[in-house]
């Protein structure tokens, strides 16, 4: 997997990169979005993110009006679809407060642009770029991105392998530094929906594309998942983070708070450490268990020097001293003659025998 720096951590080191997306859950105050930015640092979030869109060129409100009805997450929202979105806007007076806000706090700030002209503004903010599910197929963005070298977090939430070949494909033509994310696009946060993650997916990215890194985007109730896709190889995670997942707003329910973060967090330092590597040996912690529970050919009677072994005076029990015979090696000991005596139950060892 390749590896590449942002900020001051390693990403595809092996050490998983923890994104909070405030996104919308600032709900249009600087000074809730600054203490969201605290508490994220707080739990562990090593970078936060924001989402910076002029809502006229985002949202079609004639679209979404004249779509049929709402759907989705959205078949709740008490107001139009173009005002929900006009309410989650990131005033671009806020931008450079916000990433000096981080700056001072030792936590990473980037956004994602959801318009072209976004891009150039965000440039001089962001060490990196997210582009979410929704753009995965609109490749000029991808190209826009891409050649800013930075590095690029693109999630593919509802899409399919072709029109992910297609964005990996752009991308790579100007940029190396690629995290291809798997993501599921449904925020109803239904229990239902873990059905629909399907992880092993990130085995077929490893696959197709074993140079970029993996990562998770997740809208799922809790850590489940999280675990389960940095267990496949994810070395990014982002999931939506609030304050009180109570509060009205889009995204809101189905956001981690601090407490629901942080136990993600240390759970999966846990799992990371005991990911561990590929190599299977005896371990530094498990020597002395080789001898406790592994057996040895004892006797079962005192034998003089002059005995020659049968069968009948083995017994394969515990413990297992390092300077026993192999109990797979009893075959071998029958009908070798004892040199030195054996008392009861002791375990044979090369010193017993003329070798």
């Amino acid at each position: 997997m390749r590896e590449f720096k942002l900020g001051e951590h390693t990403i595809g080191s092996g050490r998983t990169y923890f994104i909070a997306d405030i996104a919308a859950n600032h709900d249009g105050d600087i000074n809730r979005a600054k203490r969201l930015i605290e508490l994220a640092v707080g739990a562990g979030a090593d970078a936060v993110k924001f989402q910076h869109h002029d809502v006229t060129k985002y949202v079609s409100d004639y679209g979404f009006r004249n779509l049929g009805g709402k759907f989705s997450h959205q078949s709740s929202w008490s107001k139009s679809i173009f005002e929900v979105y006009k309410d989650a806007e990131v005033p671009l007076s806020w931008t450079e407060e916000l990433k000096s806000f981080c700056d001072d706090r030792g936590i990473t700030f980037f956004s994602t642009p959801y318009d072209l002209d976004m891009v150039d503004y965000l440039d001089k903010f962001v060490p990196a770029f997210k582009i979410g599910s929704g753009d995965v197929n609109w490749l000029k963005m991808l190209e826009k991105v891409s050649q800013k070298n930075k590095p690029i977090m693109v999630a593919t939430g509802a899409s399919n392998i072709a029109e992910v070949q297609a964005a990996v494909k752009t991308v790579k033509k100007h940029n190396q530094n690629l995290v291809l994310m798997q993501c599921n696009t449904n925020y109803t946060a239904q229990r239902e929906n873990f059905k629909y993650i399907h992880l092993n997916v990130l085995d077929t990215y490893r696959s197709m594309f074993p140079d970029v890194v993996l990562g998770l985007s997740d809208h799922t109730l809790g850590h489940v998942t999280v675990l389960g896709a940095v267990a496949k190889g994810a070395q990014v995670v982002e999931k939506h983070f609030t304050d009180d997942t109570t509060r009205p707003g889009p995204d809101h329910p189905f956001s981690m708070d601090p407490e629901t973060w942080r136990a993600m967090v240390d759970d999966t330092r846990l799992l990371e450490k005991s990911l561990g590597h590929g190599t299977k040996e005896v371990q530094d912690n498990e020597k002395e268990t080789v001898v406790l529970q592994r057996r040895s050919i004892r006797v079962t009677e005192a034998v003089e020097p002059g005995t020659v072994l049968s069968e009948d005076l083995f017994e394969y029990q515990r413990p297992c001293p390092a300077d026993a015979i192999s109990i797979n090696d009893a075959t071998q000991m029958l009908g070798k003659t004892v040199i030195k005596s054996i008392d009861s139950g002791d375990y044979l060892r090369k010193e017993h025998f003329k070798w």
